[in-house]
């Protein structure tokens, strides 16, 4: 349980979240029409008959985005509702044409679920999935490409959209941000969404209220509507709960309404007040039949899903020995574990790890690459840390072998071979730089042998250095031991 609080002037103060997140369902086509669902196409390039709202138009239901559904609702442990409806959900919005949105309300697909949540700090926590239902998108709305008239763009309109609704479980901006994390993460393994927050595949709806703890129930709760970062989530928490106390602490009344976050003002603002069910004169929509699914289809689409985000973690921690942090890291993106794995598959695990989330992601981050856009290959990482594990190069050359990787795109070997980086394990050769160090620092020598025993890395980089750092460093601790001992 978090221990976030507010204090105002009458004591503490604890919050109550629940979020509601739209996330795009990952189709080529939308859910009722056979227009394409593709972002970033020319304004109404994208619309059908149905999605433009032209009267005797029926919508066919796409059936891959209800599969979708059904396998974001498995990925959430969620109950498949065998027996769903589409409802027309009435409101007048410019950018609707039909005056009103199919959506599921009394009979959504998904039931109650949960996802579990790990915070920076290592605390873990559970949130609880209401529900998950299927809608269409609304078109868009232009309001700033011509200084006297709007425009509509109907692109989205008709894009299939899974409603995923939280319970108010979430007691913290930091939990509120590790529950949407890990929400996108489940549904990027699955292949359901895309997450992209800033494209609005994925955006939230935000419930505050604000109560004392120990106090029953919950107060008055207000909605910041289509929040599109993980971090505004956070903020506009943060500061919806600060308004809200202030209000209840001066002797006021908290609106239900629905509200907007200004990040650059940090403030939210009122846009209206909140509509409850019954204003949008949910019916069934007479154009659709109910959705009957089977339950061997379900089982069928259960028995095909790939690992998720735990399993593959639990996995890592098995196979590969990696700590739970690790897997952490590793397993975040899906396209990172496969690279991990097909790096650690036939080379030393402890070696890849350290390699992967060391020096190798700093390369990426200098370079602002991507693991998809990675200028060294898997194929080309693994072969750099044989070279490693066979004593061909040692640690410290390997460095540098990757920086010329990353600039040049040249194989590992290919790179040694050329800049003659192979490591030397020549004793005679390594002895006799030892003792022209030892010759040419008697005075140390002396010191060292006199109890300054912290010379010794002294006199190990003074070799190193001498053999332009390609001596094999076992063999030259091992070797100055012995002849600093004579």
């Amino acid at each position: 349980m978090s221990s976030y609080r507010i204090t105002g002037e009458t004591g503490e103060w604890e919050i109550v979240v629940g979020l509601e997140v739209h996330a795009q369902i990952v189709s080529r086509s939308k859910l009722f029409s056979g227009a394409s669902a593709e972002y970033g196409a020319e304004p109404n390039t994208h619309v059908s008959l149905i999605d433009a709202g032209f009267p005797g138009m029926l919508p066919t239901l796409n059936e891959e985005c209800v599969a979708q559904a059904v396998r974001t609702g498995l990925g959430l442990k969620a109950k498949i509702n065998l027996f769903s409806r589409f409802d027309r959900k009435n409101y007048f919005y410019a950018d609707l044409p039909t005056g009103y949105q199919i959506s599921q309300f009394a009979h959504p697909i998904v039931g109650e679920g949960v996802v579990e949540t790990e915070l920076p700090d290592g605390s873990t926590g559970r949130v609880g999935i209401t529900r998950l239902h299927m809608e269409q998108d609304a078109g868009k709305s232009l309001h700033d490409q011509d200084p006297t008239r709007s425009f509509i763009d109907l692109n989205r309109a008709g894009v299939a959209l899974m409603e995923i609704v939280s319970e108010p479980d979430i007691r913290s901006p930091e939990e509120a941000g590790a529950y949407l994390r890990k929400l996108r993460q489940i549904l990027r393994y699955l292949g359901t969404c895309d997450g992209n927050m800033e494209e609005g595949s994925m955006r939230a709806d935000v419930n505050v209220s604000v109560r004392k703890p120990g106090e029953e129930g919950f107060r008055t709760r207000c909605e910041i509507k289509n929040v599109n970062s993980i971090r505004f989530v956070m903020q506009a928490i943060e500061v919806e709960a600060q308004r809200q106390v202030e209000i209840w602490e001066a002797g006021g009344t908290v609106d239900q309404e629905t509200r907007l976050f200004d990040h650059a003002k940090a403030e939210t603002r009122s846009l209206r007040n909140k509509e409850d069910a019954h204003d949008y004169r949910y019916f069934p929509d007479p154009d659709l039949l109910p959705l009957v699914l089977k339950q061997e289809w379900v089982n069928e689409l259960k028995a095909a899903l790939p690992e998720l985000p735990e399993e593959k973690r639990a996995r890592l921690e098995r196979e590969y020995g990696v700590t739970r942090y690790e897997s952490g890291v590793l397993a975040a993106e899906q396209a990172v574990a496969d690279f991990y794995e097909e790096v650690a598959r036939d080379a030393d695990a402890r070696l890849a790890t350290n390699w992967m989330l060391g020096d190798f992601f700093a390369a990426l981050n200098r370079t602002g690459r991507s693991i998809e856009d990675s200028p060294v290959s898997a194929k080309g990482l693994r072969e750099l840390l044989g070279l490693i594990s066979d004593s061909t190069i040692n640690g410290k050359i390997a460095k540098e072998v990757l920086e010329d990787m990353v600039e040049t795109g040249e194989s590992a070997s290919a790179i040694v071979d050329r800049k003659g980086l192979r490591q030397v394990t020549d004793t005679g050769a390594i002895e006799k730089a030892i003792a022209d160090i030892l010759a040419a620092n008697a005075d140390k020598v002396a010191e060292y042998k006199g109890g300054k025993e912290k010379l010794f890395g002294f006199f190990v980089g003074q070799t190193m250095k001498a053999m332009k750092g390609k001596a094999n460093p076992a063999m030259v601790n091992e070797l100055l031991k012995k002849l600093l001992a004579g």
